[in-house]
């Protein structure tokens, strides 16, 4: 069934678990994070982003995203991320996303504030909630480079953020990169329990991927109530490719279903969202 990120971003703020965000662009993707989302009757977030577009065409597979989400028996959000401008996340809501997120991070303050305000009025009479970052998250790079110049979220700017974007959600920057992390990630919780402290609306974590699972709880137990996996997703996919380089194409396909769907689970778990479809 589709869901309101509103309601179990809440929920998850409330309950101390995270909703977890998979990016998914191909089919064996979807159907593992969907089947783990059944076995565990768990609420889930299924995204697709423009770094995807020259492997898959959106406008295509956002009909398979809508029509599986739509007929899952768990809480399922169909969402766009890293928006980079007005006109990818209106493509995004046109095509079946009931959530987008609006990046203008990379940008001065306030014009990242203009922008998230931009993408506010326009959607909110829509009923479509908006998700924006402060700081700026690192890009896949070498981990070591990204903290020499990380551009950590102000928590002093938090609030005004907030209040003048009117954003749904806030993603926060703490030390987390894209991609693989080339050395172990060192995050800054003290941002997180001050952002926590200086808004209202819940917190998303970018960059999950190869955050061990003590610091993941950690995040957690401050207030990310939103936690995006992507890069581990396909690293499950490579390990069934190395695993059965003898298979059919037919039964590679299936086992990259099975990998995906075990590393979802995995996430899922230790996310504690777990059995939380029951709250809604």
């Amino acid at each position: 069934m589709l869901a309101d990120i509103r309601y179990w971003e809440n929920k998850a703020s409330e309950g101390k678990f995270a909703i977890p965000h998979f990016n998914v662009w191909n089919a064996e993707m979807l159907m593992g994070v969907m089947d783990a989302a059944e076995e565990l009757n768990a609420p889930v977030i299924i995204s697709f982003g423009t770094g995807f577009v020259g492997n898959t065409s959106f406008e295509d597979f956002s009909a398979m995203m809508v029509s599986m989400a739509k007929a899952a028996t768990v809480p399922v959000i169909t969402h766009w991320d890293h928006g980079r401008s007005m006109e990818i996340v209106q493509n995004a809501y046109n095509h079946g996303m009931n959530s987008v997120m609006r990046d203008a991070s990379a940008l001065p303050f306030e014009e990242n504030i203009r922008e998230i305000r931009e993408v506010v009025d326009y959607f909110h009479p829509l009923g479509i909630p908006v998700e924006a970052e402060l700081g700026h998250v690192g890009n896949e790079t070498v981990y070591e480079e990204a903290l020499a110049e990380y551009a950590y979220t102000d928590p002093s700017q938090a609030a005004e953020f907030v209040e003048r974007t009117q954003c749904d959600s806030l993603a926060v920057a703490i030390g987390n990169v894209h991609g693989v992390y080339s050395s172990e990630p060192k995050l800054n919780f003290d941002v997180v329990e001050k952002v926590r402290d200086a808004v209202s609306v819940p917190l998303v974590l970018h960059g999950a991927s190869g955050i061990g699972d003590e610091d993941i709880k950690t995040a957690i137990s401050l207030g990310i109530a939103k936690i995006n996996i992507h890069t581990e997703l396909c690293l499950a996919a490579m390990d069934a490719v190395h695993a059965h380089a003898d298979a059919t194409f037919l039964e590679l396909e299936r086992e990259i279903r099975a990998s995906v769907k075990k590393r979802a689970e995995e996430k899922i778990v230790l996310f504690g969202d777990d059995g939380k479809a029951d709250l809604r």
